[in-house]
């Protein structure tokens, strides 16, 4: 539907801005109405303006200079338009063109300045966008399926639970940048609007539950990290490929003599912390004995035959 746009307006203005601007507006679609088009010697201002023009506008665009703020008929224009948006959702879309003083009933609606009255493009795809109900944000892509939470998969966890727990994962072993602070953790887009005490809530019950240490540094400041328990739980749940992942650790330890964590993540095409967690895992259930090193070096030292037997 070709949407139908009253431009309000005052005479000093029509040359300098209007008239061009009503002509873009209708080379873009939008079936602007202007007094100049519409009305001819002998028709009635009242029947043509409140009856034709508004009548049935979806919005009104009302340039706002120093000349039309003081007009009377821009007045009632602007009364009749505000009116109609109370009672009827009508949209109200003040363009400003010149430095004058915002009358009241529009100083709670944004506005569209333009400066320049030759070169405006940026601000007048604004002003269709508005027209149209259009945005520029970007579409929400979706999020990696690692990372997906739609309903909690672990027991006991609530969505907003396995959402901290599954930033808490992005930050420590996709990103490597280990224990995630409290604000970071407030900062992730998933969980912005979540309240501060549930997120602190969450952070306790995950700890509770054996899934994540906290730790505090001093002050108000509160880090989060993965145990080896919350590592599995997560990964396991939402992780499409970590029970082949650990497989192949098995297999690159046991036929490819690889035994550093370096030279792992490389053959696995995974981070360093993700190979991490599964050779604590291994060394947990006694598969195997790791050296850790200060540098970041871990290097598996003895490899038992549960290794083989867990394998097949």
């Amino acid at each position: 539907m070709t949407p139908k746009v009253f431009v309000s307006h005052a005479s000093e203005d029509r040359e300098r801005f209007v008239m061009g601007f009503a002509q873009r507006l209708r080379e873009n679609g939008v079936d602007a109405w202007l007094d100049q088009w519409e009305m001819g010697p002998g028709d009635s201002f009242v029947d043509k303006i409140f009856q034709q023009g508004l009548r049935g506008a979806q919005a009104v665009v009302i340039v706002l200079s120093a000349a039309s703020v003081n007009k009377p008929w821009v007045r009632e224009e602007l009364n009749i338009s505000v009116v109609r948006r109370v009672q009827e959702g009508m949209k109200i879309i003040p363009v400003v063109i010149d430095a004058c003083e915002i009358p009241e009933c529009l100083r709670a609606t944004l506005w569209q300045r333009i400066d320049d009255l030759v070169s405006y493009d940026e601000s007048f795809q604004r002003i269709l966008n508005a027209i149209f109900d259009r945005s520029e944000k970007p579409p929400l892509g979706e999020r990696p399926e690692r990372f997906a939470v739609e309903d909690p998969k672990l027991p006991g966890n609530t969505r907003t639970d396995e959402l901290v727990l599954s930033a808490i994962y992005g930050y420590e072993v996709e990103q490597q940048k280990g224990a995630l602070e409290f604000d970071a953790l407030r900062a992730t887009p998933e969980l912005a609007q979540a309240p501060k005490d549930a997120l602190r809530a969450s952070l306790e019950i995950l700890k509770s539950s054996g899934l994540i240490d906290l730790e505090y540094p001093g002050g108000d400041a509160l880090f989060a990290r993965l145990t080896l328990a919350g590592f599995q739980q997560f990964a396991a749940a939402y992780v499409p490929d970590y029970k082949e992942s650990l497989a192949k650790v098995g297999a690159l330890l046991l036929n490819e003599d690889e035994f550093e964590n370096a030279s792992i993540a490389t053959r696995l095409g995974r981070p360093v912390t993700f190979v991490n967690f599964l050779l604590d895992l291994l060394e947990n259930a006694g598969h195997l004995e790791l050296a850790k090193y200060g540098s970041g070096i871990w290097e598996v030292v003895h490899l038992s035959p549960t290794l083989k037997r867990s394998m097949l």
